[in-house]
């Protein structure tokens, strides 16, 4: 596991509004869990003890131990997600690494003491994992891969399993081709670098400025493009003898979308699994080129395919090919709002994680 070499952040943080009594441990019934009644900033969350139903048919009962932010959480939060949250009182959260507590009747995929993590199918205003207990449909749950602590784990299923669906399956990424990956430097960006440089393609890394770049050759780039100074379009076409990319696999969306799909390749892929940029995207006219919109979720519920992406995750874990890296480590439910600002600061290389 690659992490910052700094000490985690345990600044106090800003705690109007935030429950910050000791975890309850005498009360099972409980659970301690960051909600928000309003759309905003990260100031709109706090932390308070709700109550903890027993796990009933196809649930299980999860004690958490990590939490791995991701930028949809940001956005859910600010009220610019593709669905909104239910107010008041709404949860947070995709991923989580815990252990199995209880499970419900008619589960046989899990049981207690099971090492696991969270992320399939999750609706987060009714389950997000923010919290020190969680139940969930025993759907969401994926058994942890043998030897991967709570940390490195709340910072691999989403991001591996987004950059496997959305370039290989979807965006059909073979050996030998070009991938241009935006938002490098995010914990899905920097796994898709790990997962094209596994297979034998040519990760094109493109990120806002160059004080990434080594961390982003280390992860698998071939090329760091800084887009801040660089273009883009002339960097790529220039990397591969003028032909372009096969494919190009995108975080931002937005009005600059066109001007990116001009480095690809005349029959070149497109995929857009992310709107940093939320104003209206403008669709490439560089015909007959093929642009796909990839949801994790549409591969991950069903039984084959998240079969197919546990299966490819696990085997990079086991061959060393894929090193999650977590930038930062924050500690307790009641550092939430300083993960936030850190994620949307875009000043850390890979995922952010808050430990219980």
């Amino acid at each position: 596991m690659t992490t910052n070499t700094a000490t985690p952040n345990t600044a106090t943080p800003n705690t109007a509004a935030l429950n910050t009594e000791a975890p309850n441990t005498a009360t099972p019934n409980t659970a301690r869990t960051v909600l928000f009644d309003e759309t905003g900033g990260p100031d709109v969350l706090r932390v308070e003890e709700v109550p903890l139903p027993a796990p009933g048919p196809g649930e299980v009962l999860v004690r958490v131990e990590a939490l791995g932010l991701n930028r949809a959480e940001a956005l859910f939060r600010a009220g610019a997600y593709y669905y909104q949250p239910a107010l008041p009182g709404s949860r947070l959260g995709y991923e989580a690494a815990g252990t199995v507590e209880a499970v419900g009747p008619g589960v046989s995929a899990h049981s207690p003491g099971d090492a696991v993590l969270t992320g399939p199918g999750i609706e987060m205003s009714a389950q997000g994992v923010y919290a020190d207990r969680v139940v969930l449909p025993a759907t969401a749950v994926v058994a942890r891969p043998a030897g991967l602590d709570a940390v490195t784990g709340a910072a691999t299923w989403l991001t591996y399993s987004t950059a496997y669906g959305g370039m290989l399956e979807t965006g059909g990424l073979r050996p030998g081709d070009h991938v241009v990956v935006t938002a490098a430097s995010s914990g899905v960006g920097v796994a898709a670098l790990q997962t094209a440089a596994r297979i034998g393609a040519v990760p094109i890394a493109v990120t806002r400025t160059g004080e990434k770049r080594r961390q982003l050759l280390d992860n698998g780039a071939a090329l760091v493009v800084a887009s801040d100074t660089d273009d883009v379009v002339k960097e790529v076409r220039r990397f591969t003898g003028d032909k372009g990319a096969e494919l190009i696999f995108d975080a931002v969306g937005g009005p600059g979308l066109a001007e990116l799909a001009r480095s690809a390749t005349t029959t070149g892929t497109v995929v857009v699994y992310g709107s940093l940029d939320r104003r209206l995207m403008a669709v490439p006219l560089n015909w007959p080129m093929t642009v796909h919109g990839y949801a994790n979720t549409h591969l991950s519920s069903t039984p084959e395919g998240l079969r197919r992406i546990n299966a490819f995750i696990a085997s990079g874990l086991r061959d060393g090919t894929f090193r999650p890296v977590v930038g930062e480590v924050f500690e307790g439910l009641e550092s939430i709002r300083d993960a936030h600002r850190l994620m949307e600061s875009n000043e850390h290389v890979g995922k952010i994680v808050v430990r219980l």
